[in-house]
């Protein structure tokens, strides 16, 4: 089939290149500026999750907490029936300031209310930031080796471009909008490096089978062969995202406000994922490979 009648993913490389940079230095100025708004996890603080035995409105419920003089960062109400009460506390609470708000629950909505605290101390959350960082610079380490192993340095470099920005585009979106970020958003920023370099893998492969029947002498035949390439897998990658974003979809249309997060970062992550491997990934190896191309065509031409 002749795909060059189709779209040119490398003539246009430098508009997504400057997309991206775009994206990644606005998410770059907020982090710097605000930081991310980190949940509990990597906080140090109380979150209470209390079971209200009965459905509730967030006006009540903050008119509780007003009453106790105990006032949570953030109180978010889910539940089918509206009555479950996250509420998140700065500042790690006492026993006696636990069982304050514990009475006053129970004696306004009833003996049903049950709670289940969660502390976390400073040191512990800068041991859960710091495990974190290591956690996420093991998982690129390793794709690295493996990548450089199976195909060439070349698609590992360019492959361990791709998933930091995938990573980073996650966390540029959740630092923007300033969505809470706790382990559960960890967990989607590790497996949204897993399903990239699977994306980035299936292009790369077919690369790599490509060059054996291709005779690329010019920087025109390599983006020919890497557009055809790009083209022969774009439907076993849309039909692979679009399936794994429909469950995401539904965890955070259907799901908990617990998992609601996860979801979303995981579907940030899935269609960043989808459009760095043909968008990122390809062209940047195109531009690694062309440099190696022009430099055999200039040793050649000094031999002559």
């Amino acid at each position: 089939m002749d795909y060059k009648n189709h779209f040119d993913f490398m003539k246009n490389r430098n508009k997504f290149f400057m997309t991206s940079i775009a994206i990644l230095l606005i998410g770059l100025i907020v982090l710097v500026v605000m930081n991310l708004n980190y949940g509990v996890d990597f906080k140090a603080g109380t979150s209470l999750d209390i079971n209200m035995g009965q459905a509730v409105t967030k006006e009540k419920v903050d008119q509780a907490f007003d009453s106790t003089g105990i006032k949570p960062a953030v109180t978010t109400i889910s539940g089918t029936n509206n009555d479950h009460v996250s509420a998140r506390f700065d500042t790690i609470l006492s026993d006696d300031e636990i069982k304050k708000i514990n009475s006053t629950m129970v004696s306004t909505f009833g003996d049903k209310v049950s709670q289940e605290v969660n502390t976390v101390s400073p040191d512990i959350a800068r041991e859960l930031g710091f495990k974190a960082m290591i956690a996420v610079g093991i998982a690129s380490l390793a794709i690295c080796i493996y990548v450089s192993i199976r195909f060439e340095w070349r698609f590992a470099v360019a492959a361990i471009i791709a998933i930091l920005h995938d990573a980073f585009i996650v966390i540029a979106v959740f630092s923007i909008f300033r969505l809470e970020v706790n382990l559960p958003f960890l967990a989607a920023i590790l497996t949204t490096i897993g399903y990239s370099i699977n994306d980035k893998i299936v292009i790369f492969d077919r690369v790599r089978e490509n060059q054996r029947f291709t005779k690329i002498k010019t920087s025109e035949d390599l983006s020919n062969m890497l557009n055809a390439s790009i083209w022969q897998t774009m439907a076993r990658n849309i039909n692979t995202v679009i399936t794994v974003l429909i469950a995401a979809l539904c965890l955070f249309i259907f799901g908990s406000e617990a998992i609601k997060l996860f979801a979303l970062a995981k579907i940030v992550g899935l269609a960043s994922g989808a459009y760095s491997s043909i968008c990122i990934a390809t062209p940047l190896w195109y531009l690694l490979k062309n440099k190696s191309l022009g430099s055999k065509t200039r040793a050649a031409a000094v031999k002559e």
